[in-house]
């Protein structure tokens, strides 16, 4: 009887120290091999013994919203491409995925854009057995974020090879990095936007909806956020003004929501959730627009 396979999706955070961009992205695939020994030996605390698991390791480093997109596309293609390695019968192995003539495979290969960050991501993807993975996810919830520092020889080891100062290297599952970056978003006055985020990425089939002046107005539904565009006129009419907006402030009002729409905008692309611009004029109720 087939047994039924599971994965476990994980990533090794590298805190950089301030400052500091590292000057690889990627390493070569002897040297992920390498350093794909070393996390299967970190995690190893976690495993029973001689479980047949696979351990397939990314040896290139990403911006955390690479991690965060609908259908986690990272984590899932790194889970694809170890099925497909050889030896999938095997029983316990580590894999690792780095360049190959300085070139990732391109669904694996880190935005250019997206550097500069003080967080920088190495996903895992542990898989095996049901009745072991589960168990398995389920402990690495509790613990792996009290107990789940990376070794010394670890954490050197990608300081060296990805040319960047590494001031903390711990093990993350994707929970815990959805609530620190949730944390994050209200450290950047950006709370009212991360429940779209969320849900994007446990509840697809989900409504959203921000309607919280002087936010912008937008509504997600099937992963795709509508966001009502206005003029001066029709985000006044609208109600989108901040209380008590006197004639004179008006104008810079309206620039500052045109320029958190834009940062809103960016956000979601960033985190590849689509966003549907829906033109709203004076006279028409926005809200019943971005439902149509």
């Amino acid at each position: 009887m087939k047994t039924d396979i599971e994965c476990c999706f994980g990533a090794l955070a590298l805190e950089l120290a301030p400052g500091t961009l590292a000057s690889n992205l990627a390493m070569d695939q002897a040297h992920a091999a390498e350093l794909a020994v070393l996390v299967a030996a970190d995690l190893g605390r976690f495993v029973p013994a001689q479980a047949p698991l696979q351990l397939a390791l990314l040896g290139a480093h990403v911006d955390p919203v690479e991690l965060l997109r609908p259908g986690w596309p990272l984590h899932n293609t790194l889970a694809e491409l170890a099925a497909r390695a050889p030896g999938e019968h095997e029983g316990a192995r580590v894999i690792a995925f780095g360049c190959h003539e300085r070139k990732l495979p391109a669904p694996l290969t880190p935005d250019a854009d997206l550097v500069g960050g003080p967080l920088r991501l190495l996903p895992w993807v542990l898989r095996g057995p049901r009745e072991l993975i589960a168990p398995l996810a389920e402990q690495l919830e509790k613990e792996l974020l009290e107990t789940g520092m990376a070794g010394a020889a670890t954490a050197l080891y990608a300081q060296q090879r990805f040319g960047a100062k590494v001031e903390h290297a711990r093990y993350l599952t994707l929970h815990d990095l959805v609530a620190m970056m949730a944390l994050q978003y209200e450290h950047a006055n950006l709370a009212a936007l991360w429940p779209l985020i969320e849900a994007s990425l446990f509840e697809p089939d989900a409504e959203r909806v921000i309607d919280a002046p002087p936010e912008p107005l937008l509504r997600m539904a099937d992963c795709t956020v509508r966001m009502a565009m206005l003029d001066i006129d029709a985000w006044a009419d609208a109600g989108l003004a901040p209380e008590h907006t006197t004639p004179e402030h008006l104008a810079g009002n309206y620039d500052a929501f045109c320029v958190r729409q834009r940062q809103f905008e960016a956000l979601l692309g960033a985190h590849h959730i689509v966003v549907e611009p829906v033109p709203c004029r004076v006279g028409t109720d926005p809200r019943v627009l971005l439902r149509r």
